[in-house]
């Protein structure tokens, strides 16, 4: 990124910033810079982590067909009969 311009230049882009906001505003506006590059790696590491979390689980719901499902892990369930309800009417005349 620096690689076309020289230290002379870089001395001078100095300069011209101590010019515009002055020398007790260099060190907030260091800060401020510092903590926006913190906050940007953080985001981006952030998203490599979920996008990895994606492709392992992309990987495991492919495995998961393949694999197959233990007898003994699956229990056969008797229909269950719930006993109807009886509707009386009463009529009042």
């Amino acid at each position: 990124m620096f690689g076309s311009l020289g230290f002379t230049e870089l001395i001078l882009i100095l300069f011209i910033v101590l010019i515009i906001f002055g020398a007790g505003k260099l060190p907030q506006l260091g800060e401020g810079i510092g903590k926006a590059i913190k906050g940007f790696k953080k985001s981006v590491h952030e998203a490599d982590m979920i996008e990895a979390e994606a492709q392992a689980a992309q990987q495991q719901a492919a495995a998961a067909p393949q694999q197959a499902i233990p007898e003994s892990t699956v229990q056969a369930q008797a229909p269950v009969q719930q006993p109807a309800e009886t509707v009386q009417s009463v009529s009042r005349g």
